[in-house]
């Protein structure tokens, strides 16, 4: 321990080596330095590092896509599905103001209250156009399961919709009702029936 005011300086440890105690500070204190790595493979384990970590970001972007992808056809889904329900509870309203307005007596037919009926008819279909809901052509078209419903079968060609008990609709393109429909049965009726072999 050196006197206050000693100016003298601690020499550090005489039987380090004098080169490396300059190249490596660390070895005063009796401690081995690695020795320096191959610059070659340490630049090609960085090269591999960073292939990792591009493969892994590309990865991460793609579920990314993915996931917007995804979440864009639930919400697209969950609105259809929002439209179709309410236009589901609406039909049955907008048969019964139909039925209305198609029996009307024809005496009445010019009367202002009649007029305005005939005119929210027109104004709720075109609402229900507007969500994309568009009439299933169904009477003297071919039966199609798909978008007919047979509720009787009559007299007349066979498997041809004879008349429409109740419209059926699609809503974007898909069967949101089908249409109730009578079939024939392809017997012929009294008018068509002649001399057998006929």
């Amino acid at each position: 321990m050196s006197e206050p005011g000693d100016d003298r300086t601690v020499e550090p440890n005489p039987t380090a080596d004098p080169d490396e105690r300059t190249a490596n500070p660390g070895a005063l204190d009796g401690e081995r330095a690695d020795p320096p790595a191959d610059p070659a493979s340490e630049l090609q384990a960085e090269r591999e590092k960073a292939e990792s970590y591009y493969r892994s970001w590309q990865r991460t972007a793609a579920d990314f896509a993915n996931y917007k992808r995804r979440v864009e056809q639930e919400r697209s889904e969950a609105q259809r599905l929002a439209n179709a329900a309410l236009v589901i509870n609406l039909l049955p309203v907008f048969d019964d103001l139909e039925r209305a307005v198609a029996s009307v007596d024809s005496h009445l037919a010019g009367l202002n209250w009649v007029q305005g009926i005939i005119n929210i008819h027109q104004k709720f279909w075109r609402l229900l156009e507007s969500m994309g809901l568009s009439e299933i052509p169904a009477e003297g078209a071919e039966f199609d399961p798909a978008c007919h419903e047979a509720v009787a079968r009559q007299a007349g060609p066979e498997g041809r919709v004879l008349h429409v008990v109740q419209k059926g609709y699609n809503l974007g393109g898909k069967v949101l009702r089908p249409a109730m429909v009578i079939v024939g049965d392809g017997s012929r009726t009294t008018d068509q029936a002649g001399t057998p072999g006929s």
